[in-house]
């Protein structure tokens, strides 16, 4: 009696057990694609010049995170407040609303796009504010980030990429190692915000499906 009661119970475990295998075979996939289309990246345009070749580029990249059903945002630094080093740094941390705003958006994040002209052999001095009024150690830390330089020379902003890779590693932000650098974007850009260069779209796209996969 003991036997067959065993036998039973034995049977019925391993009955569960290819259940659970299917199942966590069909869910898993699911699953993984649920974390995939729900992480929420943010696309940042670089500098706070008006109208500029960094916010075409952004939002190109917008789109290409819309065909892989990537949820995401536009922040471009066109609007950080004029005054901010005087109204949202040091003493001041924490009372300019705008600022707190892109804080806020930038912290509710999982991941991060910023697109980066390379102004004097380094980052633009407005995405530098932006960075240095993040709270410290929150703000990006654990973030995976990539990168985007621009340039008109043709070094694609390789200098302002590496200057900004520092800066986001010293603070605990994962940096995507494909780093993407469109160089003479001047000759591939239109005013109408496409790349008349299919492969520099294609390292785009390349570079937005693997942030996402992280």
């Amino acid at each position: 009696m003991q036997k067959a009661k065993r036998e039973v119970l034995l049977r019925l475990f391993c009955v569960v057990r290819v259940l659970f295998a299917v199942t966590l075979l069909f869910l898993l996939p699911l699953l993984a694609k649920v974390c995939f289309i729900y992480c929420m990246i943010l696309v940042i345009s670089g500098t706070n010049r008006p109208n500029s070749r960094a916010r075409l580029v952004a939002n190109l990249y917008g789109q290409l995170l819309t065909e892989l059903a990537v949820e995401h945002q536009l922040l471009d630094l066109v609007e950080l407040p004029a005054d901010t080093l005087v109204s949202a740094l040091y003493g001041n941390t924490g009372k300019q609303p705008t600022f707190n705003r892109l804080i806020a958006q930038t912290e509710a994040a999982d991941k991060l796009v910023m697109i980066v002209p390379e102004y004097n052999c380094s980052i633009p001095g407005a995405l530098k504010t932006f960075i240095d009024g993040l709270p410290y150690s929150g703000g990006i830390r654990g973030k995976k980030a990539a990168l985007v330089g621009l340039g008109t020379g043709t070094q694609g902003g390789s200098l302002a990429l590496s200057h900004l890779t520092d800066i986001l590693m010293y603070l605990g932000t994962t940096v995507l190692p494909t780093r993407v650098r469109l160089p003479l974007i001047d000759q591939y850009l239109t005013t109408e915000g496409t790349l008349d260069y299919h492969l520099y779209v294609q390292l785009l796209r390349e570079q937005a499906a693997q942030l996402a996969a992280m």
